[in-house]
């Protein structure tokens, strides 16, 4: 069964538009390190005039601390991170470690 996973995060208002033609077209090598440690359906919207990101996943995985290392590790990830972490803006309420924060689900209609 797949965990259904909610995060936010903020975007600079100078990056929204490099922001969203990188997300147009993300890396295949992206793409596939996702695929490989079992996120599925995976979108981000983002809510203008406040510039806040809301990410959506679906965790099919078994070792979701082994599956997160794995994307960390990996060089073209890395990479990507490099150009899009500057363009975010992280939420000072996220928990300590987090970049994007987490959210509880709190309601689901399949």
């Amino acid at each position: 069964m797949a965990q259904r996973m909610g995060m936010m995060i903020g975007l600079k208002p100078e990056a929204i538009a490099e922001y969203k033609r990188l997300h147009a077209d993300v890396w295949p090598e992206i793409l596939a390190r996702l695929k490989a440690s079992n996120i599925t359906n995976y979108s981000i919207f983002l809510r203008e005039p406040e510039n806040v990101m809301f990410g959506y996943w679906e965790y099919v995985g078994h070792d979701f601390e082994a599956d997160m290392a794995a994307i960390a590790a990996d060089a073209k990830t890395q990479k990507w991170w490099d150009i899009c972490g500057p363009m975010q803006a992280a939420l000072d309420s996220r928990a300590d470690g987090e970049w994007w924060a987490s959210m509880e689900q709190v309601f689901y209609m399949k």
